[in-house]
Parts: structure tokens; sequence; C-alpha cells
């Protein structure tokens, strides 16, 4: 099998399981109305911005990344 086509594969597979987590898990983790996250409400306007919970992704994201090259050398 090619190696791109593994890797996709793989990615695939770990974007649902995110997924599935994200639906049973966002019952208790408030992620996405975190303090900070920004919520206009007008009468007939709604616009929300999750700055904090953006940040928070990404620092999780860069931890995992510099975890997986950490131990791949």
């Amino acid at each position: 099998m090619n190696p791109a086509a593994k890797w996709m594969i793989i990615g695939g597979i770990i974007l649902i399981v995110l997924g599935l987590l994200w639906q049973v898990g966002g019952r208790y983790l408030n992620l996405g109305r975190l303090p900070g996250d920004i919520v206009v409400e007008k009468e007939n306007f709604k616009f929300y911005f999750p700055v904090v919970t953006c940040l928070l992704i990404s620092a999780a994201g860069s931890l995992i990344l510099y975890l997986i090259r950490m131990f791949n050398k």
C-alpha cells in the first residue's frame, strides 16, 4: 500500500475517533463555551467566535506533535 494512502486512512480513523469523543464528552467537557470565547447576541443576530477554545486545541495539538517528534528520533 502507498505510504501516503496509509497515513490518510490512519488520519481519517483518528478524526472519526476524535469526533465520537467530542460527541460523548461534550456533555462533560464545556469545550466551545469556555470563558474568553466571544459571543455577541442581538435581536436577529448571533455571532460566536471560540477564541480560547481555538487556543486550547492548538496548544494540545502542538504538544502532541512535539511529543511524536521527540519519540521518533
